[in-house]
């Protein structure tokens, strides 16, 4: 295994800037590249660029297509479900596009202490959720042992007996050491944007604070793998540079992670631009990305790294986020608040680091999912059964993770209508879960799925496989 350093920079920019400008594919092209696709097999940066380049209704209908066809050979028709929250907003960052950037001094900072972030916690739980992404900001305030104390803190909130399963992190970029601290308490993904690959734009989205260091914040990934942590999350801010630049990136980083660790990223988070408060440039976006445009992003990423969870946050309006979740999303968040405290807290409603598009409670959303056949899952099976890292990746690649998907996400989403749906709600879900039940063609899946959702029914919780 080869170690990246902080100043390790593995990134081919002129290769990058070459493919940026790839001609669209002809038909032909276009037809062999979808159909490699369809193997499950992924593309490479080359065949994705080129897809980035088509522009006619037909052959985006195309992709689009094809990005469901590999969407539910993957995952199925389950959406898995999770909620942000919030530690604290102080940053020592200047990012120009973040409501918690240092020079904003129209919001109220806040640290939530432990009992804060319990009660923060059991308000979700009451919700019915069972995963969190905690995050923070960059700063003095938030040293690791805070995090480690406030992850202890998720874990320990309960509600008659209700509580969280699994924590995924979102923090800044630490060191070997401290990555493998943070190994210890228990978590399932880490994550880290870089925001934009564009190392000139990223000078001048991120002119001070240790964001700044453009090369450091590219290997995060490396030390977090090194020091053992099995799962890791990447991303981009769509709207700060060419997004044609920025997939192809991602991808690339992708690869790097693949052929060092033998693991790409086991998430990837597509957020675009969105207003916040203090920042000049989020009103008027540098690189808008379209819903077309960003359509054909998801669908990309979806077939040419098929094994990977794709992320929406509830920037996204209602819409937009229920079309791609058939063409690629794979979990979104639900009855998202965006400053801390926000689940809780009177008065830090508006105390926010971005809008949001989607409005809608966890209710509100699970509802619509099922009304379009989704599965609403709350499922932690395989953090919790050791199926992470390379061992997922070998059930995610050839689309064997969907015999474990499907059952813990229907005996979970039975789990969440016992115990916090409202009678309509309950009545329809347990309506698609007999029918998806119904269809299922192996017998002994179908009576192992029985006999874990009637056990259910009958009083026991958190059952997976």
């Amino acid at each position: 295994m080869m170690t990246a350093t902080t100043t390790d920079n593995f990134l081919d920019y002129e290769k990058i800037n070459k493919l940026v400008n790839s001609a669209r594919p002809d038909k032909k092209r276009l037809l062999e590249i979808l159909t490699k696709a369809e193997k499950l097999n992924g593309l490479s940066t080359e065949e994705a660029a080129q897809l980035l380049a088509i522009d006619d209704r037909e052959s985006i209908n195309l992709l689009l297509k094809t990005a469901a066809k590999v969407k539910n050979e993957i995952y199925g028709k389950r959406m898995v479900l999770f909620a942000p929250l919030y530690a604290g907003n102080h940053c020592t960052n200047n990012c120009l596009y973040c409501g918690f950037r240092a020079a904003n001094k129209d919001i109220h900072r806040i640290k939530l202490n432990m009992d804060q972030i319990r009660e923060d916690t059991e308000s979700l739980i009451r919700e019915g959720h069972k995963r969190v992404l905690l995050l923070s900001g960059e700063s003095g305030h938030y040293p690791l042992s805070y995090t480690m104390d406030a992850i202890e803190a998720v874990y320990s909130a309960e509600v008659n007996g209700a509580k969280i399963r699994r924590i995924n992190v979102e923090i800044a970029p630490l060191d070997v050491d401290d990555f493998k601290t943070l190994k210890t308490a228990n978590i399932g993904t880490y994550t880290c944007f870089q925001e934009t690959y564009d190392p000139e734009l990223y000078k001048v989205y991120h002119p001070t604070g240790k964001k700044s260091d453009y090369n450091y914040r590219l290997n995060v990934m490396h030390r977090a793998m090194e020091a053992g942590i099995d799962d890791v999350g990447i991303g981009v801010l769509f709207g700060l540079a060419d997004h044609k630049y920025e997939v192809i990136a991602l991808m690339e980083h992708a690869a790097e992670l693949e052929r060092h660790f033998g693991c790409g990223p086991h998430t990837v988070s597509v957020p675009r631009l969105e207003p916040a408060p203090g920042s000049a440039i989020s009103q008027e976006v540098p690189f808008p990305v379209s819903d077309d445009e960003f359509r054909k992003i998801i669908s990309i990423i979806r077939i040419a790294m098929p094994y990977t969870g794709i992320i929406l946050s509830t920037r996204e309006s209602v819409e937009i986020r229920n079309e791609l979740f058939e063409y690629g999303v794979s979990q979104v968040s639900a009855g998202s608040r965006t400053t801390p405290g926000g689940y809780s807290l009177s008065g830090e409603k508006e105390n926010k680091q971005f809008s949001l598009g989607d409005h809608r409670s966890l209710e509100e959303v699970i509802s619509n999912l099922t009304d379009s056949g989704f599965i609403p899952s709350f499922c932690t099976g395989c953090y919790r059964k050791g199926r992470v890292g390379n061992d997922f990746m070998d059930l995610a690649k050839p689309g064997l993770i969907k015999k474990f998907c499907m059952p813990n996400g229907l005996v979970s989403y039975g789990e969440y209508l016992l115990d916090f749906a409202p009678g309509e709600l309950r009545e329809k879900g347990f309506k698609l879960i007999e029918s998806i039940i119904e269809n299922i063609e192996s017998e002994s899946v179908k009576e192992m799925i029985l006999k874990s959702v009637n056990e259910v029914k009958s009083g026991k919780r958190d059952i997976y496989l």
